[in-house]
């Protein structure tokens, strides 16, 4: 997001033009960005008091000599949009992993020790989406069978209801002596 009076209307090669101009050389190999996937319900907050979500002009990036990498780092936090530190930590460590696999260094106890964090933490980070995944799987099977039991029932069910747990019923103490009969033999 811009910064009111700070960095209106800057761009993602804006602010890299900034950091290098400040620090008069070439600093910057990389850009990590963020998707820009962000719930607009959040990005309207940010709205009211001036700032905006980041032009991602790659391509004038590349133009600057600095390498744009897209990840996803977004997250809510107490009503506002933060980077998860967490993501932006391993984004740094595996652009640090590459850069040493590309100077085949990968038997250098810094490659091994950071690399193995990455994958915990990636390992880590898919359980999570599983288990979010389970739990919207739920909460969708839950809100279903809601909505099934809001239904009116049909003629025909509230009618027979009584008869038809009958025969469920008789059916269950039929298979039940049939098991028992088998387990005497």
């Amino acid at each position: 997001m811009t910064k009111p009076g700070e960095t209106d209307d800057y761009s993602l090669s804006d602010h890299v033009k900034a950091i290098i101009e400040h620090a008069n050389n070439k600093v910057i190999d990389y850009c990590v960005y963020d998707l820009g996937d962000i719930v607009p319900e959040f990005v309207r907050r940010y709205n009211k008091d001036g700032a905006f979500p980041v032009e991602q002009d790659t391509e004038k990036c590349k133009d600057q000599g600095v390498k744009p990498i897209k990840k996803e780092f977004a997250c809510i936090v107490d009503g506002s949009i933060r980077h998860d530190p967490v993501a932006v930590a391993d984004s740094i460590i595996e652009i640090i992993c590459e850069d040493l696999r590309f100077k085949d260094m990968q038997n250098n106890p810094k490659y091994v020790r950071m690399n193995t964090k990455l994958k915990a933490n990636n390992e880590i980070r898919k359980e999570k989406a599983k288990e979010k995944h389970k739990k919207i799987k739920e909460e969708n099977k839950e809100a279903k069978r809601a909505r099934r039991m809001d239904r009116p029932k049909s003629k025909f069910s509230t009618k027979y209801d009584e008869r038809i747990k009958s025969i469920r019923n008789s059916d269950t103490k039929r298979e039940e002596k049939r098991r028992w009969i088998e387990g005497d033999k």
